[in-house]
């Protein structure tokens, strides 16, 4: 499957898009709208907000209004020097999307490289997060224990590999080659040619941890190279309180990989949180 039809297929299926002009970026977002309560979805480095084809319909079932955008460099987000400073951080473009739909409070989301924004914008705006859920993800965080592992983890030799052999997992790969294709058609699309990623607002640390004290999820994906379970124990440790899950056979690719499983603990904490 070509990667113009794997956008085409997401665009069909999901919430319509469209962009939002804010400060240095027209970002594109796509969202369900309505009036219920809002969980805001942050994909990982690999992937745009096709990422989410399979948890947005289930979202929206569930009763849930489900937001999505490419972040600054990714998708159909194009960055605009001209009207702000770049390349700006990911929980600043989140911020200024939330003013823009006049979202005050709302459930966040992040796998992989969302999760590290995740992390960042919730330590930051614990004002306007009901509740946070990270997966699959090492959170990028600037502690001397924690890079160590990720250097042990992630050697040139593995950074060599294709995305795909690194990200999704062996289990996804075997048994569904329609599903790995689409991941790859929507990775290779991902970050725009010359893009430069944009930075955290302010880096990770086990003690911006101690201030997100909303509802946290925690889960892991039993087959993750990139961060595996013992990893994330490591840092969700220093989380005030979270609940913590890991899903067996699982890639780095995780909400893509398991999405009925992925999903069925998303929403069961979801609505333990819900307002």
């Amino acid at each position: 499957m070509r990667a113009e039809e794997t956008m085409a297929m997401t665009d069909a299926e999901g919430p319509p898009g469209r962009h939002a002009d804010l400060p240095g970026v027209k970002l594109w977002f796509t969202d369900s709208g309505g009036d219920a309560p809002p969980v805001v979805l942050l994909h990982p480095n690999t992937g745009t907000s096709a990422i989410w084809a399979k948890q947005v319909p289930a979202l929206v079932a569930a009763g849930f209004r489900a937001i999505a955008f490419d972040r600054r460099g990714w998708g159909r987000s194009l960055a605009q020097p001209e009207t702000g400073t770049q390349p700006g951080s990911i929980a600043e473009d989140l911020d200024a999307l939330a003013d823009h739909l006049r979202l005050a409070r709302f459930h966040l989301v992040g796998v992989a490289g969302g999760g590290f924004a995740a992390l960042d914008y919730a330590s930051w705006r614990p004002d306007r997060v009901l509740s946070l859920t990270v997966a699959a993800s090492n959170g990028q965080f600037s502690e001397p224990d924690l890079q160590a592992i990720y250097a042990r983890l992630t050697p040139p030799e593995f950074k060599a590999l294709p995305g795909v052999l690194r990200e999704v997992g062996a289990t996804f790969r075997a048994l569904d080659p329609e599903g790995t294709a689409q991941w790859v058609a929507i990775e290779r699309t991902a970050q725009q040619q010359g893009a430069t990623a944009q930075p955290l607002r302010s880096p990770n640390t086990y003690a911006k941890l101690a201030a997100i004290l909303c509802p946290v999820m925690v889960m892991a994906a039993g087959a993750d190279l990139y961060a595996p379970p013992a990893l994330m124990r490591i840092w969700a440790a220093h989380l005030p309180r979270h609940d913590w899950h890991v899903l067996p056979e699982t890639g780095h690719a995780i909400n893509w990989e398991q999405p009925e499983a992925f999903n069925a603990r998303l929403l069961d904490f979801l609505q333990a949180a819900k307002v």
